[in-house]
């Protein structure tokens, strides 16, 4: 049962009730609820939007960012940052391209403040559709930090079981020769394919970076990769562990009976939403959890929940556990506002300490990037996004789709991943010597906690690695500056003119952010420092790879397909002396290394409080979310694709064997 109406679950006691309707608590929604025997309610702040065409058609990707009815405003964020971006402005430290990257880079963080967002199905309703899984080298760091059967090999055992796997239909195919595995997921709930994007221009792109050295990878999802080298018709070899390195078409989370968003509405809420068991209200705004009173100094007990439905407060009791599934900014503002946390941000806002826990609404990591724009060849006749902005074209456009055709059922075009010792060979400095260096100074500056020390240490490793990346390339068909095709843009479309973006991503930051309660009113954002660009390394790989997107422009065929100079950040930066002159609130660490809960999800000095979603992942990896509860224009809110869909789905499992309960009953 979907519902607004607040009498159709008060009155009654939840086995589980989970806080968030987001991507991972949907699926762990329909799993539990699969045994009858358990009775499930979520409790969600948005609307119902699965039949929404806002959500629900593929492109333009971008369009719902900005929307109001999809997202928590957060103006203390907007001000935290532009006081970042000025104190960097004037410190005289940054200067030239440098300057130019933070301008964009922090201008379009603040004006694209969605956050946590407030639908049916989380970001997964609303993020860029890419589903792509990490380097198993990424994946097995969580286990390496203390989290025992949180591996690649887990990991990719839970993606196989999510995915239905399309292979691209004829007329994709016809168009491009794409390559994929035979070891895809097949009968998992969400269903993914290689959906029709702009081949004229990826083409282009493709055989540019395959120009210039790279590896074209034959099908970057399975367990064993193989990999084509120099193109698809040349020699190809294996590798017995998943990694991303390289260049790849992505698939997407598309229907291609239908053409649709595939996200955890439609794939797990959807077929459970009749069974009598289950239970999502939405536009209830969960305020803080509720405790027994008395614990005899033991463990916490979750008793239930507080929470606002159209201005009056009401309270959920739970059986069994208490689940939080709100997402990276709201999990710790509720964990504070429940009296768990530090200290001295609980008195600030005036809560009782109930649990001293200081790792809440620490580590916050994100995947920070810069746009790199051209503009195409009008003689080639590239079919980008850009015509969309065009109302009759548009028009028409939705026409098309309507019978199964046309662009708005186009995906992202390409990635492409590679360490920092491949960049050794377009750059003379040595790169990696000076990111080492400002690793090691910040892992043993004064106060660093031995969970962070960690993560160094496991960076650093990463850094010397072939086999973790550290710059990644997405590619988008059309200009892209700031909010997709709805916000104020940095750079303006000309009249019929095509383009083409490549964004450059760090993959793993040094930086690290905080989010917490300004106050203890619920419907008051948290106060959230992302903390970018802290360290100078975070901005150093920035940079190198804008200067990689400049080489490939350098090179055929990407040299002959467009006109003009460069966008942004813009050509006028270009000497090294002017190069030089939204995760893990609630991480998933040992406690005395600022972890918030263990390895079966459950809040340290809790006895049935979990979290379950990609806010206990404890490091940041080379991968998008599908259903990252937090991005701004730092990441497309994919972005960890898989993850967010793996975290509910191992959380599932997690319960019912503490609950010594088997899936049994409902078909999952």
């Amino acid at each position: 049962m979907i519902t607004a109406n607040v009498s159709d679950v008060l009155g009654k006691v939840y086995d589980f009730v989970i806080v968030g309707g987001g991507t991972a608590g949907l699926v762990l929604a329909a799993r539990l609820s699969e045994n009858p025997s358990f009775t499930v309610a979520v409790l969600e702040a948005g609307n119902n939007t699965i039949n929404d065409p806002m959500t629900s058609v593929p492109a333009p990707y971008g369009r719902q960012l900005g929307n109001p009815n999809r997202r928590l405003e957060n103006h203390s964020t907007i001000g935290v940052l532009r006081l970042r971006s000025k104190s960097i402005r004037t410190t005289g430290k940054f200067r030239g391209l440098v300057a130019k990257v933070l301008v964009i880079a922090l201008t379009l963080v603040a004006v694209s403040v969605p956050h946590n967002i407030w639908s049916t199905g989380g970001t997964s309703s609303i993020n860029f559709l890419e589903w792509s899984l990490p380097p198993a080298i990424d994946v097995d760091a969580f286990e390496r930090l203390g989290n025992h059967g949180w591996n690649w090999n887990e990991f990719y055992h839970y993606s196989r079981k999510i995915e239905r796997f399309h292979p691209p239909t004829k007329e994709v195919a016809d168009l491009y020769p794409h390559t994929y595995g035979a070891d895809r997921g097949s009968s998992g709930p969400l269903r993914t394919t290689i959906a029709p994007h702009a081949h004229t221009a990826d083409a282009i792109v493709r055989e540019t970076f395959l120009n210039m050295g790279l590896t074209a990878l034959y099908d970057p999802y399975n367990g064993e990769v193989k990999l084509s080298i120099g193109g698809f018709s040349r020699s190809e070899i294996r590798l017995t562990t998943n990694q991303v390195n390289g260049t790849w078409f992505p698939s997407s989370t598309i229907d291609p009976e239908t053409w649709t968003r595939s996200n955890s509405a439609t794939s797990y809420l959807v077929p459970a939403q009749d069974r009598p068991n289950l239970a999502v209200l939405t536009q209830a705004l969960v305020c803080r959890v509720l405790f027994a009173e008395d614990n005899n100094g033991g463990d916490l007990v979750a008793t239930g929940v507080e929470f606002m439905h159209q201005d009056a407060k009401y309270i959920l009791s739970a059986r069994k556990e208490v689940i939080l599934s709100a997402g990276t900014i709201k999990n710790p503002q509720i964990l504070e506002l429940s009296g768990i946390g530090r200290s001295d941000i609980l008195s600030r806002i005036g809560v009782e300490t109930r649990l001293e826990l200081p790792g809440v609404g620490e580590n916050l990591q994100d995947h920070t990037f810069v746009p790199v724009s051209y503009e195409l060849d009008p003689s080639a006749k590239h079919q980008t996004f850009d015509s969309l902005r065009k109302p009759e074209i548009a028009r028409a456009a939705a026409e098309l789709y309507a019978e199964g055709k046309g662009p708005l059922r186009n995906a992202l075009s390409s990635f492409t991943y590679f360490p920092l010792d491949y960049i050794k060979a377009f750059d003379t400095s040595n790169v990696a010597a000076k990111i080492e260096k400002d690793i090691n100074i910040f892992k043993n500056a004064p106060g660093i906690d031995a969970g962070l020390r960690e993560q160094m240490d496991i960076q650093l490793d990463s850094l010397h690695s072939k086999a973790s990346p550290e710059i990644e390339f997405a590619t988008i068909p059309m200009l892209f500056s700031t909010r997709g095709l709805t916000g104020p843009l940095l750079v303006n479309p000309e009249g019929d003119k095509t383009y083409y973006t490549f964004l450059a991503f760090l993959v793993h930051p040094l930086s690290r952010g905080t989010i917490h309660s300004r106050t203890d009113n619920p419907r008051d954002d948290p106060d959230i420092d992302p903390h970018y660009f802290e360290r100078d390394s975070d901005m150093e790989i920035l940079i190198q790879g804008i200067k990689y997107i400049r080489t490939m422009a350098q090179t055929e065929p990407m040299k002959s397909a467009y006109v003009g100079e460069e966008l942004q950040p813009g050509s006028l930066y270009t000497s090294d002396e002017e190069l030089r002159d939204s995760l893990g609130t609630c991480s998933m660490l040992p406690r005395d290394k600022q972890g918030v809960v263990d390895p079966e999800l459950k809040v340290y000095g809790t006895k049935n409080l979990r979290i379950v979603d990609i806010s206990i992942i404890p490091l940041q990896i080379a991968a998008h979310t599908q259903g990252r509860q937090f991005y701004c224009f730092s990441s497309l809110s994919d972005n960890i694709t898989a993850i967010a869909y793996v975290v509910g789905e191992k959380a599932s499992d997690i319960i019912l064997l503490t609950h010594h309960s088997a899936r049994s009953g409902y078909p999952p």
